[in-house]
């Protein structure tokens, strides 16, 4: 994957070596829920945290470091997020509206505050919409390759896409037409927001060297990366590794085979109208 002389924005929080501080609220109990709802169930860390939190955030955070970052994994995270903040910028532009980015794109390691509560590096990156900041524990891409069989930096990307795919959501009001439908379950609010953000990433893949002008750019083996991280994190394939079934009434994010399809759908049409999971009659 071609992305060493793409444009970094500097839109990174880099917390790696600080911890959150104060305890309250959600706990550990919280966050021991998260990870067993996570691994187990398949349900989004996000809906777990929210659920038990009653009070707001429980750990004050001290600041990141904003700006640009010197080494190779932490600029990787900066060209690859500046790159989808362009096409999704090029992509509201021609439709007559303005693309506001991400509040940050947070680096941190083990633990941290965020807008949703406790976060921690087990759960994966994730995006918090109370914040609309993305949290991305570097760690995660030895996970991915070691545990899930998704190496390689293409799969790295399709993650990042995939968590700024919900910030676009977040615009749109996709996410609060989400809650609506529901949370689990194989048709779910939260699988189709889900599946949408994974149609998004595919999305952003068609239009990176556009957009770069080629200094970012995926081919057709990249696109093969992107697609196994997407099989990797398929409900049923989660579940049936953490307890030996499959249980779709518990499904959040969707089967391997669906968030593959619609990763394909956004990167063979290039078109965010084509990622309505919410209008399609099967998913």
């Amino acid at each position: 994957m071609e992305w060493q002389d793409g444009r970094e924005s500097g839109d990174i929080e880099d917390r790696r070596g600080m911890g959150p501080v104060g305890v309250g609220g959600i706990g550990v109990g919280g966050v021991v829920l998260a990870l067993i709802g996570y691994f187990v169930f398949g349900v989004s860390p996000q809906t777990t945290l929210r659920a038990v939190d009653q009070g707001g955030p429980a750990y004050e955070q001290p600041a990141g470091v904003r700006g640009r970052v010197s080494d190779e994994a932490g600029r990787f995270v900066d060209v690859i997020s500046t790159n989808v903040d362009d096409v999704w910028t090029q992509i509201f532009r021609q439709r007559g509206q303005t693309f506001r980015p991400p509040a940050a794109v947070v680096l941190y390691d083990q633990a941290t505050g965020t807008g949703c509560g406790l976060g921690q590096s087990a759960m994966g990156p994730f995006y918090c919409p109370q914040d609309q900041k993305v949290y991305l524990d570097l760690s995660f891409w030895q996970e991915l390759e070691g545990r899930f069989g998704a190496g390689g930096e293409a799969a790295r990307a399709y993650v990042i896409a995939h968590e700024m795919g919900h910030h676009v959501q977040t615009l749109t009001g996709t996410s609060d037409q989400a809650q609506r439908l529901g949370a689990h379950g194989a048709t779910s609010g939260s699988v189709r927001l889900e599946l949408q953000a994974d149609c998004y990433a595919g999305v952003w893949a068609a239009h990176a060297a556009e957009v770069s002008g080629g200094k970012v750019s995926l081919d057709p083996k990249d696109i093969e990366d992107g697609l196994r991280a997407a099989a990797a994190v398929g409900d049923d394939t989660l579940q049936q590794k953490a307890q030996g079934r499959v249980m779709p009434d518990s499904f959040t994010h969707g089967t391997s085979a669906q968030r593959m399809r619609w990763f394909q759908r956004g990167e063979k049409s290039g078109d965010p109208d084509a990622c309505d999971t919410f209008g399609a009659a099967g998913l």
